[in-house]
Parts: structure tokens; C-alpha cells; sequence
């Protein structure tokens, strides 16, 4: 119906118009100023589950609710109150946030940016009592954060980056870890309060944290596959006992917790999507098994390369280290073969640090690569260790480490260059600046990663930096002069007002604002639309800028207030450094904070 009122459908004055969001919890079209004064008023059709593309989402929750209350407010704001209405689908699972958008709605002004997770906490200390309210409300945040970045349904075996960052590792870890604080408290909760708990914490915490490993495990499976590891069979049949433990949850929920009271409730099938509609039924994701030769053959991979020596020409090296991050970094020795093989690792200087030095490799061993910085030399340092298997193959992997004399200067507060690029969580500003009552605040929680950024009141005007624009500084510290680039990880948010697009404005120290269209004015948000449909599979949309800086040293990133309702979530000024990953570079270093 929008596209027949855009193309000039008028309805009686007294009839509400019904705005619905893009299917995936971004808000399409609010009133303008002019429909605002419209008796019949206006209100939202929203979505806690769906079916219909990119992919169906319709198995768990996986609406964190910080996002809730962002589009939600805007919707208030704009005079988008006479009706709320939010498609719930399968309601078993989506309790917690169906009762937050009816809060919202009911006392818009008692839940603002800033209480997001007193919100959840005074929801699990009623729910639960005050014992675990906080560690529950924790679990609750986390999980659906970590499934609001990528929807079960959406997952693949290259979601994450298997080689950069330590990228799925941090994932399974982080879901993993919820997972067992979940299992633990809920056997220490009365035992009248575990149903509930089981239910809206612990099965969804539990059931996507085995869907998460599985595909990083399917992913991992391939990689090593490639490699030619051992590991890879261990890892095809790691997919498949994930996947039998998740048919068992299923079954579970269905047939044995709670007597069976909510049978049939977790058929929805959420593994192995391959387009719109699930398939017929869960579908394990692809393994392979290589033949192993009885000979033990030495194989090295490196964090940072999907590539393993021997087998590929020159050496490898590890990312490098630097005194203000102080990375870890891994090197996996592995076995080509099935018979065991004894390895000697050395090193060519003392200030490279191996968590061991020999060792027998059965299938697989990673070594810990760190550097000691009392022994690092000063400035740039370069060095390699060496793994043999004694009277056979030898490999060197190559180290780099930087140590700088008086670099950042004494005093300096900021964020310091590694790697080739600062990463920065956009509420780590070193200064706000207001214009006038318009400013930046702070989205408790919100988005992939840490929380957000976004401008307040989000019905002010547009404005044309740097005149009356709010602005937030980050102070950074460069190692190199030349050619950036500047990324902006932003919300999915939608072109709202058809009166125009979604910009910010982006420069360093004095130099003019440069414009970024973060939307277009005529973007369309529908299926088929490419750039949509990637901006809600990942739950985020990265803009770019570029600029040329002709010092290395001190410099302040400034991000300016153009249009509202623009959510920031972090930044990554790249160097020509960043490598691909689903979620970024972690933060860099920051120093000067306590």
C-alpha cells in the first residue's frame, strides 16, 4: 500500500495511516510535518519474526532491544502513536521484547536511551528475584545481540573471518560463555523458577550457541580440508555431533521439558537455508574427509593466512605486534599424517615469547607467539622462529614488532594506529560537541558490538557542518602519513523522510566536512535490492570516506551532524591494513584512560 500512496493514493483524513517496517525492524516511511496534522493520526506495523527474503527468520528471538527502542522512538517522535502493532509470529520465544515494545508504547517517556538495561534487569530481578538479576539480565542482553548481528537462519560457514582477528573464536567463545553461566545458574534457581528460566534463557542462550559453533565448525572444516590438517575429519565430526545435539535440544523442548506442555513448538526449521524459505527440513552444512597417508608429514598454518607451509612459496608471517596492543598471536603446528611427530621450535631473538618450544603433534598444536617488551628493541624490530620436525621439513615464519621512543607524546589521550588502522566504539569520543540542544548520546547496548551514537532530539533539522552541527572528536595518534580511509559502521536505518536521504559529514582537524550519504533519498528497500538485503543480513551498513593527511602524529577524526536519526557504531580509519571480517578490528589501543 506505501508504493500506491507514494504514487498519490489519498484516504480520508480520519483514517490512521499504518506505516510498516521493512520486515527486518527498520521503519520505511513516518509522517511529515504536513500528515502529522492529520485527525486520523498515524502508526507502525513492526516485525519480531518473519517470512520472506532475504531469508525467514521465525525460530528464537533475535530482536535486542535496544534496536527496539531506537525505531520505536522515532516513531513516537514523529507522531507515528495512534496504533503499534508488532507481528510476533511464533510468540513462544519473543516474550521478553513483545513486553518491552508494549511498555514503550505505554510510557514512551519512562524508558529512554540511557535505561535500556535497567529495563532488563528490573525484568529478571521480577522474574526471578534479585540473586541473578544482573547476571541474568547479562545473559539476556548478550544473546540476543550476538543473534541481532546475524540471525540464526542467516549463518554460513564463513559468517566469520576463520584466519583475522581471532574472529570466530571470539564468537564461540563469547556464546559459550553465556551458555555455561546460563546452565549454572539455572541449577542453582529454585526449582519452581526453572521452567520459566529454561525457557526464556537458557534454551535460546544454549540452542544458538550450538548453532553458531556448528557453522564456524562446517567453516573450520573446509579451511583445514584445504590445509590438508588431520584436524579436518575431527572437525567434520565436531559438525556432526553439533548437529545431533541441536536435533536432541529440539526434541527436548518438544517432548520432555515441562512435561511436554509446549510439544511441536520448536519444529521450526533453522539450519541449512539456502534461499527465502527454510528447507524442508534442518539440513547439516557440507563436511569433508581427506585420506591420511600412515607417514607423519609437519604442516604450519599462521594467524592471518588461510595458506600452510610447506606447500606455498616464501615464509609466512604473523600479523604484527605492537607495545600498545601487545597481541597474542597463534601458529598451529599440525600433522599431515596419522602417525605422531615430535616438533623443536627457536627462535632468533630473546625477545620472542612461545607458550612452548617442543612438543609431540598428534593431530594438531598451537603455539602461543607473544613478545616480551622489557627485551624488544626500540622502534622497529624484525625476527622469525623457526619449527622443525628434527631430520625433516623446517619452516620459518617471520615476526614484526614496534616499539616506539616518545611515540604518542607524554600526555597524549587517544587512540593509537596498529596493524595498518584504528578501530574506535563510537561512544570512545575524546570530545562532544553540542549545537545548541541538539548533541550525541549514547544507545545503551545497541548494535554488534559495544553500543551506539546518534543524534538527539531526532527531529531536529538538518544541518550543513561546521555550521551549527553537533560533532564528535576522536583524537588518534598516525604512524604514517598518506592516504585513509574512513569506515563508518551505521545502523540499517531507513530513509524515513521522503523529503531527503541519511548523511553525515566526516574530516580531520581543520579540514572542510565532507559529505557522506549514508542513504539516498530514492533508496528502496525491498527484496531484490541488493544493498538492502546485505544491510539486514549483517545488521549494519558501512560507509566510506576518504581523505589524504600529509603528517603522520596527532590528528582529530571529527564525525558531524548532518541529518538525525543516523546510529553510529564504530569507526575504523584504515591505512591499508584492515583485513575482511564480519565485525571489524577490535577496538585498538586507547591510551590515557584509566
Amino acid at each position: 500500500m506505501q508504493e500506491y500512496y507514494k504514487a498519490g493514493l489519498r484516504v480520508p483524513d480520519d483514517v490512521t495511516l499504518l506505516w510498516a517496517d521493512d520486515n527486518w525492524g527498520d521503519i520505511r516511511r513516518l509522517p511529515t510535518e504536513a500528515e502529522r496534522r492529520r485527525s486520523g493520526g498515524a502508526g507502525i506495523y513492526y516485525h519480531f519474526d518473519y517470512v520472506g527474503g532475504p531469508r525467514n527468520y521465525k525460530w528464537v528471538n533475535t530482536n535486542p532491544i535496544p534496536r527496539v527502542w531506537e525505531q520505536m522512538t522515532l516513531a513516537k517522535e514523529y507522531g507515528a502513536d495512534r496504533i503499534w502493532i508488532v507481528n510476533v509470529g511464533h510468540f513462544k520465544g519473543v516474550e521478553f521484547p513483545t513486553e518491552y515494545f508494549m511498555h514503550l508504547g505505554w510510557d514512551t517517556r519512562r524508558w529512554t536511551n540511557r535505561n535500556i538495561d535497567e529495563y532488563t534487569r528490573l525484568w529478571t530481578e521480577r522474574e526471578f528475584g534479585a540473586t541473578y538479576a544482573r547476571d541474568i539480565a547479562e545473559i539476556i542482553s548478550g544473546y540476543t545481540r550476538y543473534n541481532g548481528r546475524r540471525k540464526p537462519e542467516l549463518l554460513e560457514p564463513t559468517t566469520y573471518s576463520l584466519t583475522d582477528y581471532q574472529e570466530a573464536e571470539r564468537v564461540v567463545d563469547a556464546f559459550n560463555s553465556l551458555a555455561a553461566k546460563a546452565e549454572r545458574i539455572h541449577a542453582e534457581l529454585p526449582q519452581e523458577a526453572r521452567d520459566a528460566f529454561y525457557q526464556l534463557v537458557l534454551f535460546p542462550t544454549k540452542a544458538c550457541a550450538q548453532v553458531n559453533e556448528l557453522y564456524v565448525a562446517a567453516g573450520r572444516n573446509a579451511l583445514y580440508a584445504r590445509q590438508g590438517r588431520a584436524t579436518a575429519n575431527a572437525m567434520a565430526a565436531r559438525v556432526e555431533t553439533l548437529f545431533k545435539a541441536d536435533s536432541e535440544l529440539m526434541d527436548y523442548y518438544n517432548r520432555t521439558f515441562a512435561g511436554g506442555k509446549w510439544n511441536h513448538f520448536m519444529d521450526q526449521v533453522h539450519i541449512g537455508y539456502t534461499i527465502w524459505q527454510d528447507p524442508p527440513k534442518n539440513v547439516m552444512p557440507k563436511v569433508t574427509r581427506i585420506e591420511l597417508p600412515e607417514a607423519a608429514t609437519m604442516g604450519i598454518a599462521v594467524e592471518g593466512s588461510a595458506d600452510a607451509w610447506p606447500g606455498v612459496d616464501g615464509d609466512p608471517m604473523l600479523p604484527s605486534f605492537d607495545v600498545f596492543n601487545r597481541q597474542r598471536r597463534y601458529i598451529d603446528v599440525f600433522n599431515r599424517g596419522k602417525t605422531p611427530f615430535q616438533f623443536e621450535a627457536t627462535t632468533s631473538a630473546p625477545w620472542i615469547v612461545l607458550s612452548q618450544r617442543t612438543g609431540t603433534v598428534h593431530d594438531e598444536v598451537r603455539l602461543w607467539v607473544s613478545v616480551d617488551w622489557t627485551k624488544a628493541p626500540d622502534e622497529e624490530a624484525s625476527g622469525s622462529l623457526t619449527i622443525a620436525r628434527p631430520g625433516d621439513e623446517t619452516v620459518t615464519v617471520q615476526i614484526s614488532a614496534l616499539n616506539p621512543l616518545q611515540l604518542p607524546p607524554i600526555g597524549f589521550a587517544g587512540f593509537v594506529e596498529a596493524e595498518g588502522h584504528i578501530s574506535i566504539e563510537a561512544e570512545h569520543f575524546s570530545r562532544n560537541v553540542h549545537a545548541g540542544s541538539v548533541r550525541w548520546d549514547r544507545i545503551d547496548s545497541y548494535g554488534r558490538t559495544l553500543s551506539a551514537m546518534s543524534v538527539f532530539p531526532v527531529t531536529a533539522p538538518s544541518a550543513t557542518p561546521p555550521n551549527e552541527s553537533a560533532c564528535l572528536e576522536y583524537r588518534v595518534f598516525l604512524l604514517r602519513s598518506g592516504s585513509v580511509d574512513v569506515n563508518i559502521y551505521a545502523a540499517p536505518s531507513l530513509n524515513f523522510d521522503p523529503a531527503r536521504g541519511v548523511r553525515i559529514a566526516v574530516s580531520f582537524d581543520d579540514e572542510a566536512p565532507q559529505m557522506v550519504e549514508v542513504l539516498s533519498k530514492d533508496f528502496d528497500a525491498r527484496n531484490g535490492n541488493r544493498e538492502w538485503e546485505q544491510s539486514v543480513k549483517d545488521a549494519c551498513r558501512v560507509v566510506k570516506s576518504k581523505h589524504t593527511l600529509t603528517a603522520r602524529g596527532e590528528h582529530t577524526l571529527k564525525i558531524w551532524m548532518v541529518d538525525p536519526a543516523v546510529v553510529i557504531e564504530k569507526i575504523v580509519v584504515d591505512l591499508g591494513g584492515v583485513k575482511p571480517s564480519y565485525l571489524g578490528p577490535p577496538e585498538s589501543h586507547r591510551m590515557g584512560v584509566r
